[in-house]
């Protein structure tokens, strides 16, 4: 059984970070840090909310994974992120019990965490994000 996850942060997609911030700025929300995730070819915002996180998602070519949700969604709502203690094992448990995920290893995602995700068809059509800290990610 694995230790129950937090809440580390919800995604948003946006056409770009400059002009998603907009709202959280008025809010009183700045950004904490900005960084690219190459792999994913993604540029992210985290801002800081209470005890969780914002992250702002721009795509930073037509053939990532945000560029096309944004194609067929448009901004708005992309994941929510749940941290885990040990992803491996949170992953083998969600495969034992059916649950379908996106990878079979987990890969290298912002603030130097391993991350997988489940497909929103098997987790009520939200796409969940695992994410375990390998590296303190404060900024």
């Amino acid at each position: 059984m694995i230790e129950k996850p937090e809440l580390d942060h919800i995604g948003i997609a946006v056409d770009s970070i400059d002009s998603g911030l907009a709202i959280y700025r008025s809010l009183g929300i700045e950004v904490q840090s900005v960084e690219e995730v190459a792999d994913q070819k993604v540029r992210v915002a985290f801002l800081p909310v209470g005890d969780t996180r914002i992250e702002l998602l721009e795509p930073t070519d037509d053939t990532s994974p945000i560029a096309r949700h944004l194609e067929r969604r448009g901004a708005g709502l992309h994941h929510i992120c749940l941290r885990v203690a040990d992803v491996r094992a949170a992953m083998a448990q969600l495969s034992e019990e059916g649950y379908r995920l996106l990878s079979e290893e987990p890969v290298q995602g912002a603030h130097d965490c391993l991350v997988c995700f489940v497909h929103p068809k098997s987790a009520g059509g939200v796409l969940i994000e695992l994410s375990e800290s390998i590296a303190s990610y404060e900024s």
